[in-house]
């Protein structure tokens, strides 16, 4: 419950701290602690002694109200329980420390609005949150039970107590509604080597509590290589974080240019200095207003994140003219960009621009992500061969070409992963026009019909369960068939045969289908087309779960920053993982 959702709590309970509640407020705001407003005529009546009289007598008077809609009544208090379950969501959703029960002004606060209600202990509060976390851990559970496949994602965490965390969170489509869910398996304290095979042990111990360890389809995690041999350890098919993938392609590719080098050193010196001395963001504010631009603050890149160097270059490009001023006027000693610096970081921001939005679109968690890299990455090859030739820059211009090849390499490598060309394929908004390499989604189609085929023929019943079929000729008094071997390879040859054609037959007539308008949610298309490719159906909802990313892992982490801070390092592990999945899931 957040501090607005709280204060609405506290408002209905404080509107009379006796039991008895005059129907009459429906109709009146207090607007001082003696002065009361009429809702319906905008009257404002005195409020002495505290009395509803005068607001009774003005009600039935001008606004023809009954008695009995107008007396007062018996207000029903507050259940002892009610307040402690919303101070128990409040801790939850606002990432409270459990020691919020014990801080003086929120206990001040209660015993101002209920007077009668005795705050629970820290311990008695923890007990709370173990309850809630039991409650949503089973709800979840019989959740994944019911689903046809997850995928996984991995990431780890230093908090700032130094104390390691894997994170493990869980994407899968629910069977009813169609809808994509995630929820936190667990934050585990991690003391242990970062090993590929403790990693290991711990995601395995996760999937098996979960009961999800034979439903797992993909793992997605950073290009760490004990990462990496955890997923081949587990047998899981891995893929490397399109996030990370990018940050890694474009970081690369700036960095061999050395004029963006030299640029961006400057740049980050000016906005270091803006930053830090209080002298000149005051001056900036000043000269920004005096100019009419925008009074936006300079950005600072982080160094892990390569988008945020370009959002650096996007803002001192918005502000050149307001720095230069600034600049001129404060007489320090810092480089300022050159006109020539300015016209380059324009041209780059262009070269650029395709593969911030593409991160910014692929980071998403609530809609279907992972069919949706592919595609992605062929918009930005285009865009970057148009925005290529049009930059007169040489640094622009090696910046495209260096981007050219990296992204080219990542696409081939995408298009070789049969998990992402599988969702790419069964994502009826791109199916076959969303591969750059027509060779890529030909291939890709066999793979889906092989699939199609498999998942038939999964479906259909065993024959030995269907009892023995008639057999020509008599049998050797033994009871023994020296074909029975014969037979049965015939039979699951001509299962295999039906099974081939029907799944060719399934996946030439959705791939005939036009392409689902491009805004629209894959997802409910297969609700909806669930008995017309009954097979597909299945497999789509094993292949659009995967996340094209890590980044619900590192959200998690943003929350547990949050919780494990200095006012809160008393918060043992078990406690934190409880908060964190109860944040996420409830």
């Amino acid at each position: 419950m957040s501090w607005v959702c709280w204060m609405e709590f506290c408002c209905c309970v404080i509107m009379d701290r006796s039991r008895k509640f005059s129907p009459v407020w429906n109709h009146f705001d207090l607007l001082t602690p003696n002065k009361v407003k009429c809702r319906l005529c905008s009257t404002e009546l005195s409020y002495i002694n505290k009395s509803t009289s005068s607001m009774l007598r003005h009600y039935r008077a001008r606004h023809g109200g009954d008695e009995e809609s107008a007396d007062t009544r018996e207000n029903t208090p507050v259940p002892k329980q009610a307040v402690d379950e919303a101070v128990v969501n409040m801790i939850i959703k606002d990432c409270q420390p459990l020691s919020l029960v014990e801080n003086e002004g929120f206990r001040e606060l209660l015993k101002l609005i209920i007077p009668s209600y005795v705050l629970p202990s820290r311990k008695t509060i923890k007990a709370l949150v173990s309850q809630r976390y039991e409650e949503e851990k089973e709800k979840t559970k019989k959740d994944l039970q019911s689903a046809v496949a997850v995928s996984l994602t991995a990431d780890m965490w230093t908090s700032m107590n130094m104390e390691a965390y894997l994170a493990v969170t869980c994407h899968y489509v629910d069977k009813e509604s169609h809808e994509l869910h995630t929820s936190v398996l667990g934050v585990q304290h991690f003391p242990q080597k970062h090993t590929a095979e403790n990693m290991a042990t711990v995601k395995k111990s996760l999937m098996e509590e979960w009961g999800i360890a034979a439903k797992v389809r993909c793992l997605v995690t950073d290009a760490a290589a004990n990462m990496i041999s955890c997923a081949r350890m587990l047998q899981i098919r891995h893929t490397i974080c399109i996030a990370h993938t990018m940050n890694l392609i474009v970081r690369k590719s700036c960095d061999q240019v050395e004029t963006l080098t030299e640029i961006r050193n400057k740049t980050r010196q000016i906005v270091t200095y803006f930053r830090s001395s209080t002298t000149a963001k005051e001056k900036l504010t000043q000269i920004q207003q005096q100019l009419g631009t925008p009074v936006h603050k300079l950005i600072n890149e982080v160094p892990t994140r390569w988008n945020s160097t370009y959002h650096m270059f996007e803002r001192m490009a918005e502000q050149k003219e307001a720095v230069w001023v600034s600049l001129a006027t404060l007489k320090r000693d810092i480089t300022p960009l050159t006109t020539e610096d300015c016209d380059t970081i324009e041209e780059m921001l262009r070269v650029l621009a395709p593969f911030d939005q593409a991160t910014t679109e692929l980071s998403e968690e609530k809609r279907v992500s992972g069919s949706k890299v592919i595609p992605m990455l062929k918009m930005v090859h285009v865009e970057l061969h148009r925005q290529a030739s049009t930059v007169t820059k040489t640094a622009a211009k090696q910046l495209a070409e260096n981007l050219r090849k990296r992204q080219t390499e990542c696409i081939s490598s995408m298009e070789s992963l049969s998990v992402m060309t599988l969702a790419t394929l069964l994502d009826p908004r791109f199916k076959t026009i969303g591969f750059v390499s027509s060779l890529k989604a030909t291939e890709a189609v066999k793979r889906l019909k092989l699939e199609c085929a498999d998942q038939m023929r999964s479906q259909e019943p065993d024959p030995a369960e269907e009892g023995p079929s008639s057999s020509h000729g008599s049998q050797p008094s033994s009871g023994h068939n020296l074909w029975e071997t014969f037979d049965m390879e015939v039979e699951e040859n001509k299962r295999t045969s039906n099974a081939t054609a029907d799944s060719i037959l399934e996946v030439q007539r959705y791939l005939a289908e036009s392409n689902l308008p491009r805004k629209q949610d894959p997802l409910q298309y297969w609700k909806s087309n669930e008995r017309a490719y009954p097979h597909l159906h299945e497999l789509a909802l094993k292949c659009l779960c995967l996340p094209c990313s890590s980044v619900p892992c590192e959200r998690v982490f943003s929350k547990a920053g949050e919780l494990v801070s200095k006012r809160r390092n008393r918060l043992g592990a078990k406690t934190l993982q409880k908060l964190l999945l109860l944040n996420k899931n409830a």
